[in-house]
């Protein structure tokens, strides 16, 4: 095909699959998000550097406080570059969580009780409900880390072709729980103590005193689940299979193996383990002297709203445990150890991620540049006389812009969260709201997005049973999914600030600055 031929096939193609286009090639052109770290963090010291030498200041709205910038370039700034690089890693708030969530989330994986737990859900669905269950499920695979991407869709796609259906209609549904409906979950997974970190951090830039549980957004997000469950089901039923039409091959069915009885003895424990571990907590947090409260007998301040990552460690870790020694997937303790052993080594590029990215938020906040562009923003943003809906809209809408040039959800909010955090704070908005508004802006593009780690795996699925599949193909069946996880998201925040609803335990909408 000549050149010609060529430029004219491209004229030809849908001016939106056009941008897509583009978009791939300059986020492929991107670095690593740990070199995108290491050079903010460059960046940070020079600015300092200029910010002193021109004198840029704001004055604090509540303290009257006149904030200059640290310049880091000067033989201060440079011995505190030196001298707490290695307290900036260790004590980066974010790492200590993961790590320890990690572990046993690792034990779950390793036994086999995550992937187990999913096809049993699954596979128990009635045929009318199956699409809604496959939705349902991607969405709580999240708690798993990345199990959903690669078990719950090549899984689906099996799935609908056992019941005569198209199975990239299938794949569509699961993948559009799983990575759209990344904010949405009726259980806590590593993401929440993760963001929830980052937005401590953030929030410190203005206030040392303000804390951010991982519990910050939950209620958000088990109301969240089931409306992201239903906007799911109704894209593939209404949209995506009437498009893809009627499935047609001449390949033998692929079956789904049945749980054995090891399996299904390993569940029946884990589920023991569960109830005696739910029915402790009970007995520990319901009498206003239970063991589990804190010493004024409040609830929000107790070790289970405070300490819920070591809940997840215990809670993950004990039914991974009775489900691997029971099914027989557990051996020894060797077994045990290797499967969190494992678990830490899918963290090899976290941990060096998190280096520049804890040097950089050190950085920021030594400056002061943080609180000065937060000061200004904030009387910008008040001078235009937004509400707190059309800013929040706004919000999302930047950051599922964002989501299309950088995958990772920990790596933009480390980015973004200590200009916004503090930003908002001044404008009377609590962190947990500006989180959980990013996280509906990070989830809703997820699907479309090239620069989504599991992109390329999703295409390969699609390829399985449509050999000219391509990036094109994926984003065309599930741009439908995000245009409506977008609008019942939307809607669904506008009734939560309506109402004043708390995000979470102890997590409210709004914040008002001490002083």
């Amino acid at each position: 095909m000549s050149k010609k031929s060529k430029k004219k096939e491209k004229s030809n193609e849908p001016l939106f699959t056009r941008f897509l286009t583009k978009v791939e090639v300059a986020g492929n052109a991107l670095p690593h998000p740990a070199v995108i770290f290491a050079l903010f963090a460059i960046t940070t010291v020079f600015l300092s550097g200029l910010a002193a030498a021109f004198d840029w200041q704001a004055v604090h709205p509540t303290t009257k406080e006149v904030i200059q910038p640290f310049n880091l370039l000067s033989k201060v700034g440079l011995h505190r570059i030196l001298l707490e690089m290695v307290v900036n890693y260790t004590n980066f708030a974010p790492l200590g969580i993961v790590i320890v969530a990690m572990l046993g989330i690792g034990i779950a994986e390793k036994s086999g009780l995550i992937t187990a737990g999913i096809r049993l859900l699954v596979m128990s669905a009635p045929k009318r409900l199956l699409t809604l269950i496959l939705v349902f499920s991607g969405v709580m695979s999240n708690v798993g880390s990345d199990v959903g991407y690669v078990l719950l869709i090549p899984l689906a796609g099996v799935i609908f072709i056992a019941v005569g259906r198209h199975p990239i209609a299938g794949m569509a549904a699961a993948f559009a729980g799983v990575s759209g409906g990344f904010s949405a979950n009726l259980l806590l997974g590593t993401v929440d103590p993760l963001l929830a970190g980052l937005s401590e951090e953030a929030a410190h830039i203005v206030d040392p005193s303000v804390l951010v549980n991982p519990t910050a957004n939950y209620y958000f997000m088990v109301v969240s689940t089931f409306i992201i469950t239903v906007a799911g089901t109704w894209v593939t039923e209404k949209i995506v299979v009437p498009r893809l039409g009627e499935w047609k091959s001449d390949a033998p069915t692929e079956t789904i193996d049945e749980l054995g009885p090891k399996e299904k003895r390993g569940l029946r424990w884990a589920l023991v383990t569960a109830l005696i571990l739910t029915a402790m907590i009970l007995i520990g947090i319901i009498p206003e002297a239970g063991y589990l409260r804190a010493a004024d007998g409040s609830i929000l301040t107790s070790p289970l709203i405070k300490g819920v990552v070591a809940f997840l460690l215990i809670t993950a870790g004990l039914t991974g445990l009775a489900y691997g020694f029971a099914a027989g997937t557990f051996k020894n303790d060797d077994d045990v150890v290797n499967g969190m052993g494992e678990a830490m080594k899918s963290l090899g590029l976290y941990l060096v991620l998190v280096f520049f990215a804890a040097q950089f938020v050190a950085y920021f906040k030594w400056s002061n540049l943080g609180v000065i562009i937060a000061i200004k923003g904030a009387n910008t943003l008040s001078s235009m006389g937004l509400g707190v809906i059309p800013l929040m809209i706004m919000f999302i809408i930047l950051s599922a812009s964002i989501n299309m040039l950088m995958g990772s959800a920990s790596a933009k909010w480390a980015l973004i969260a200590p200009i916004f955090v503090p930003m908002f704070m001044l404008l009377g908005y609590s962190p947990e709201l500006t989180q959980v508004v990013y996280r509906i802006g990070d989830s809703i593009t997820n699907v479309i997005s090239p620069m989504m780690s599991f992109f390329a795996l999703i295409i390969a699925f699609f390829q399985k049973y449509d050999a000219k599949a391509g990036i094109g193909t994926v984003m065309a069946t599930m741009l439908p999914y995000s245009l409506v996880f977008f609008v019942f998201w939307a809607v669904l925040l506008v009734i939560w600030i309506s109402f004043s609803l708390p995000l979470g335990p102890g997590a409210g909408l709004f914040y008002q600055m001490p002083g």
